[in-house]
């Protein structure tokens, strides 16, 4: 099967992936519908109807919605999905600039994915947690008894548990990305803390019952972005 039928099929078989994609995309980039429809040569209609319904789209029309999204016709597709990004090739002439901490909140300031790390019960570990970044503190949710729990229940009053706290991004298109780095004492939320972030959209893709409130205090911020030309 050449690349083109690859697309094509793909293109057939999971329409209402591509319909969220295409919404995905255009609301990470900030676009509206008709922004979208201008870049891709298309009715603002269309666009909507990609995004609502089930549909599917020739060659052509593909390559130009993709272009029009800043993304290639794979991602689109779902092709990059179980690619772990930096795998394209890295900038001829790369330039790494260091963030100050300011920056480095901004970046991670919309929440999402990042990884903590601390010395765990059966050693050193690092978990992908959920976030929020409220306040300048650093918010997620864990599981009670989970190994993040264990390791903040000392048992020694005052004892602080330093953690690290670590978000990315890489885009293989443009060959560059940024990194940030938190380290500070992590913390079962209080109580008369709770409801300041229950209400928050701090939502485990886990599941479970992860109740349970922890806060990092960035002690220790740091961050680099990579350019390259």
């Amino acid at each position: 099967m050449t690349q083109r039928e690859s697309r094509q099929q793909r293109a057939k078989s999971a329409p209402g992936d591509l319909g969220r994609r295409v919404a995905h995309l255009r609301e990470r980039l900030g676009l509206t519908r008709e922004q979208v429809a201008e870049r891709a040569g298309m009715a603002p209609g269309f666009v909507g109807y990609l995004e609502e319904r089930t549909a599917t789209l020739d060659e052509g029309s593909l390559l130009r919605l993709a272009a029009a999204l800043e993304t290639t016709c794979e991602e689109l597709l779902g092709g990059e999905v179980e690619r772990p990004p930096g795998r394209g090739r890295p900038p001829a002439h790369p330039a790494m600039e260091p963030l100050d901490a300011d920056e480095c909140l901004r970046l991670i300031s919309p929440g999402g994915i990042g990884r903590v790390a601390f010395a765990g019960p059966g050693g050193p570990t690092v978990l992908p947690v959920n976030y929020l970044l409220q306040g300048g503190v650093i918010v997620f949710r864990t599981q009670a008894g989970g190994p993040i729990d264990q390791d903040l229940r000392t048992g020694v009053r005052g004892v602080e548990i330093e953690i690290a706290f670590e978000v990315d991004r890489i885009d293989d298109a443009r060959r560059g990305g940024w990194s940030v780095l938190i380290r500070g004492p992590a913390h079962h939320m209080a109580p008369e803390e709770l409801p300041e972030v229950a209400g928050a959209a701090v939502h485990p893709w886990a599941g479970g019952p992860r109740e349970i409130y922890v806060r990092v205090v960035p002690r220790q911020i740091t961050g680099r972005r990579i350019e390259g030309f």
